[in-house]
């Protein structure tokens, strides 16, 4: 199995990818992609990523909401379950294994991309519910194959949209059995294994267990899901950054050292492959794998959310990359930079197997012997969330290629792969989540350039109602 996804991993790389600057220092173009495209938008929409996320809270907290809103989840619910996707693995195995290759440096260019991706996640979470779909049984199918197929349609394109959305919707199937599916299930038990022997001899056992506890919530569908993550997301991002601020607190001396040595490395890194231009690669990369901005994914989800106006949605959605990376993963690249773990010869061989949340978890027990078992728990829960919303992301994205009556078959598929994935090496299955999730962002964009002018001219109406007293006005009827 092992070798059948290096083959795999390795004819995805050759047709999909290609480095813009071959050789040291490569620079996928997929990367430059994401990076022009944030860049773009960020400027684009006036650095909305700064100036509306008051309001963005005031929404979040139900202020404008009404019972006539029509969706299926609340916008807190759809933010939850959309970080319940963001905030997992990639905050802890991601953001170790960025370090381990691309040195400290990588974490200020994790940062600029949650940044800029704050603005990309904004405008295509804003798409996502101007055309989605409300079916008859209910159920509505939004997200970037519904604003490609749609919104390329409008403007006489019909052909090329629907290839793109199809294009489009099976990566995002691949990347939701791969990143959203294997790849937790692949980090979570490599870091079980430290503490729970018995997962050497048998690791099955772990993907049984996840087998039961995944199923029972994905069969309920995505209010099912959504009230899930709406318990769980919380809870676990309180119990990691508790732990991560007592490590923090434990080298405070070492604060002003360590961020120097960050924005340092981050332009004149020492003893790194591809030198800055590897680093800002790493940074990116593992960005969009946390926090997905730019990617179209979380836009499905989002499209369920009862709101009035679709800039409603996108404003709420700058939180994802803010809470995600600028927070989460800024919290795990201190504590691994401060402990050192990242160059410790002991270590090595965890970075070289891509092994980040095993890394991650050496990390926290320098402090305190009985540490990891605290990020195991973390670890858990992070993958567990992750799972049931890709779970769902999928399910779309499979219904809208084959329909609604094929959406059972895809759960037990994923539900198949969740036992399955215990038996190929970590390494393969990050190459393999690498290239399905980054790839996403090719058809994604290509949506974003050609109808970010619509984005526009929907956050200027609802600008000017906010500044008129129009949208307070509604709120008090």
């Amino acid at each position: 199995m092992n070798g059948w996804f290096e083959t795999l991993n390795g004819y995805l790389a050759s047709v999909i990818f290609f480095d813009l600057f071959p050789g040291e220092g490569a620079f996928p173009f997929i990367v430059a992609w994401l990076v022009l495209g944030s860049t773009y938008l960020t400027l684009r929409f006036g650095f909305i990523n700064v100036r509306m996320m008051g309001h963005a809270y005031d929404i979040l907290r139900g202020r404008y909401s009404s019972p006539s809103d029509q969706g299926e989840v609340s916008s807190f619910q759809a933010l939850t379950t959309a970080l319940s996707a963001t905030v997992g693995l990639g905050n802890i195995a991601g953001v170790a294994i960025a370090i381990g290759i691309g040195g400290p440096g990588a974490t200020f260019w994790m940062i600029v991309a949650g940044f800029l991706g704050m603005t990309t996640k904004f405008t295509e979470v804003t798409l996502a519910q101007m055309y989605r779909e409300v079916r008859s049984d209910g159920r509505i199918m939004g997200g970037a194959m519904q604003y490609l197929s749609k919104g390329f349609a409008e403007r006489g394109m019909a052909k090329t949209g629907r290839v793109l959305a199809i294009l489009f919707a099976i990566l995002c199937v691949g990347g939701a059995l791969g990143g959203g599916n294997a790849f937790q299930v692949s980090q979570v038990l490599g870091a079980l294994q430290t503490e729970v022997p018995l997962l050497v001899e048998m690791p099955w056992l772990f993907g049984l267990m996840m087998v039961v506890a995944v199923g029972v919530v994905i069969i309920g569908g995505i209010q099912r899901i959504a009230h899930a993550a709406e318990a769980i997301v919380p809870t676990m991002v309180f119990i990691y950054l508790v732990a991560c601020l007592w490590i923090i607190m434990m080298h405070i001396e070492m604060i002003p050292e360590t961020l120097a040595l960050i924005v340092h490395e981050a332009f004149a890194p020492t003893a790194v492959a591809g030198g800055v231009v590897g680093v800002i690669v790493q940074g990116f990369k593992r960005a969009a794998f946390s926090s997905e901005a730019g990617i179209g994914s979380a836009a499905i989800v989002h499209s369920t959310a009862a709101v009035k106006y679709p800039v409603r949605q996108g404003l709420v959605a700058l939180y994802e990359p803010f809470i995600d990376t600028i927070i989460i993963c800024t919290m795990t690249a201190l504590v691994i930079v401060m402990t050192g773990v990242y160059n410790a010869p002991e270590y090595a061989g965890l970075v070289a197997e891509s092994k980040g949340a095993a890394l991650t978890a050496a990390a926290f027990g320098t402090v305190i012997s009985w540490f990891p078992m605290i990020l195991t728990l973390s670890v858990v829960l992070f993958a567990y969330s992750t799972m049931i919303s890709w779970s769902y992301y999928g399910e779309r994205c499979w219904t809208y290629v084959f329909g609604e009556r094929f959406s059972m078959l895809y759960r037990l598929i994923f539900l198949l792969v969740i036992l399955l994935s215990s038996l190929v090496s970590a390494a393969n299955i990050l190459n393999l989540s690498d290239l399905l999730f980054l790839s996403m962002a090719f058809p994604n964009l290509i949506a974003l350039y050609l109808l970010q002018g619509k984005v526009a001219f929907a956050l200027k109406d609802y600008l000017q109602k906010l500044r008129s007293g129009a949208l307070e006005r509604e709120r008090c009827r």
